[in-house]
Parts: structure tokens; sequence; C-alpha cells
């Protein structure tokens, strides 16, 4: 339990900041990638912003990072 209240605390003080149009991805462009490569949602939807805003995707799960490279997104520690 210390451990959860320690963790939330520091969440705090992180600068989040959220995507206002992921929403209008959600049953579109992220529901094709999941479809198309068999991802989660969860991943589908952090790929399609990675894609979409033109950023490296930071992932250690190499499936995802084999389907990043497949779509022309980077994935962070790449060249």
């Amino acid at each position: 339990m210390g451990f959860r209240r320690a963790a939330l605390a520091d969440l705090t003080h992180l600068d989040i900041a959220t995507d206002e149009h992921t929403n209008g991805h959600a049953w579109s462009d992220t529901l094709h990638l999941a479809n198309l490569f068999r991802l989660s949602l969860y991943d589908a939807a952090y790929l399609e912003l990675a894609q979409r805003r033109k950023l490296p995707l930071a992932t250690l799960d190499q499936e995802l990072r084999a389907t990043a490279r497949a779509v022309g997104t980077k994935t962070l520690g790449e060249p």
C-alpha cells in the first residue's frame, strides 16, 4: 500500500498531457491497426498516436517494435 501511494504521489509531479484527437481516431485508425497487426487496442492506440504525431514509440515489446517499423514509425533507441 505504501509503494502505491508513493507512486501515485510521484505522478502528480509529471507534466502529463492528453491528446485531444485520440478519441476521433479510436474507431477508425486505431481499430484498423489493431485488426491489421493483431494488436491490443492499448498497443494500437499507442502506435496510432506515435504515428500521427510523428514521434518515436517507446516500448521494449519486440512485436510492437516490429509493427512500428512496418508502418514507418521509429522506436526509441533506433537511428
